[in-house]
């Protein structure tokens, strides 16, 4: 080989080696610019994902304690009821429009008088709404509850038996409804 061709080869390859020399710095910058670039891309989606894990637990606590609130609330509006219902019948019992209440049928005899009945209660239902309806219609026209002039249903039965009928499936209604909120009370405690 010629000396001019070796000495361009030395030359190319320290020309080489210099670039590389020169170019290496810059690289191992690149690359570490890039892992910085993915280790920070990397923290971020972790605290990400740890802050709406989060968030989705303060979620699900928050709509727990929306529903005990709710309930709360409702068995705040059942007590205000039951306190309301209480103190309606406390008012009755004070004005003596529940007496019927506080006496047998064994004893009517003994407190005839006493006790503070309606003399518009025909019937001793403890309502005069019906007595004065039926007054007005005429269907009642003495003053012993009973209707003389009695028509007959449809169904063959007499009218003042049905509405008796009405009268008491009705009170046991109210008395069942009564003791359901009881029994609920009792449970809730």
């Amino acid at each position: 080989m010629s000396t001019g061709l070796i000495i361009a080869i030395v030359v190319v390859a320290l020309l080489l080696l210099i670039g590389l020399l020169v170019l290496l710095p810059r690289m191992r910058a690149t690359a570490r610019h890039k892992q910085a670039e993915r280790e920070l891309h990397s923290r971020r989606s972790a605290v990400a994902d740890e802050h709406r894990s989060e968030a989705q637990e303060r979620e699900h606590r928050a709509e727990i304690a929306e529903q005990k609130a709710r309930v709360a609330q409702q068995e705040a509006e059942r007590e205000r009821a039951e306190a309301s219902l209480r103190e309606e019948r406390a008012t009755m019992h004070e004005r003596g429009m529940a007496d019927d209440e506080l006496i047998d049928d064994s004893e009517r005899d003994r407190f005839e008088g006493v006790a503070n009945t309606d003399p518009a209660d025909r019937d001793g239902d403890g309502h005069t709404m019906d007595d004065r309806a039926r007054a007005a219609a005429g269907r009642d026209d003495d003053r012993d509850g009973v209707d003389d002039k009695r028509e007959t249903s449809a169904e063959g039965g007499s009218v003042s038996a049905d509405y008796q009928q009405g009268r008491e499936d009705e009170r046991f209604q109210r008395e069942r409804i009564t003791d359901d909120v009881r029994d609920s009370d009792r449970t809730n405690r």
